[in-house]
């Protein structure tokens, strides 16, 4: 993320802000149907140990859950693309699984594991899980094949053609994946408190929602939003030497 898009994302947003605001002012709708962005400030400001507090355990259980699904990701990935078997059945399975609303599966973690911080760990890692699995079976299966048949006939094994050739070239493909499953990882992390917690946002707006608190519900979703525009853009800045951020540098010089 170069700085002029940062700060051009920074007005975007402050003018939405501004425009809901002075809608809000013209319009006086009710506050149970839309507060007000200052109402919704005022709610958070006037209880931010609490809402840290929520934050911090649903930002743990989508971390817990993302580098599950990359670790287990990436060696479900490595085994599918050399094994054959794995390929027509693993493989299979993930896009099975991935064809059922997750939500769906909730109530079973549930049921496995309890209302405790694991159970919303697996739902968000089973969501983050599939992203990471495509991509980097793509990005390992996009290697260039002169140089993998170069190395074979050098008498490389697999694990050196793994980590010299395959899975350098499978980098931008794998950090791709991961800025689509950190958010996805998240959404996992609510969909488990939802179906049933006692701590965290997505508990914080189903308990709101039940006493119709809207602003609370609002600032609940604020900092959710917060919380998933901070972890896509650390991702992001996990690959500054990918070419899409030279093209993006590059742009301003050549216009």
């Amino acid at each position: 993320m170069t700085a002029s898009s940062g700060v051009s994302a920074v007005v975007v947003l402050v003018s939405f802000i501004a425009l809901w605001q002075l809608a809000v002012l013209v319009f006086d709708p009710p506050a149970f149907i839309i507060p007000s962005p200052w109402a919704i400030l005022q709610e958070i400001a006037a209880q931010p140990g609490w809402y840290l507090s929520h934050t911090l355990y649903t930002l743990w259980a989508c971390l817990l859950g993302f580098a599950l699904a990359l670790v287990i990701g990436v060696l479900a990935a490595v085994g599918i693309v050399y094994s054959r078997i794995l390929e027509h059945t693993l493989y299979a399975l993930l896009v099975s699984l991935n064809s059922i609303p997750k939500i769906a599966l909730a109530p079973l973690f549930i049921i496995w594991m309890g209302t405790g911080l694991s159970s919303k760990v697996a739902i968000s890692m089973l969501i983050a899980l599939f992203s990471i699995v495509i991509d980097t079976v793509l990005g390992l299966r996009s290697a260039d094949p002169d140089a993998i048949d170069l190395s074979r006939s050098l008498r490389a094994s697999p694990m050196q053609i793994l980590f010299t050739i395959r899975f350098p070239n499978a980098l931008p493909a794998l950090f791709a994946g991961m800025k689509v499953a950190i958010s996805l990882a998240l959404v996992g992390a609510i969909a488990g408190e939802f179906v049933a917690s006692q701590v965290g946002l997505g508990y914080v707006i189903l308990v709101a929602q039940g006493m119709f608190l809207t602003t609370r519900v609002f600032a609940a979703i604020l900092l959710l939003g917060v919380l998933g525009t901070v972890l896509f853009y650390l991702v992001d800045i996990l690959i500054p030497w990918h070419v899409s951020h030279r093209a993006a540098q590059a742009a301003p010089l050549q216009a």
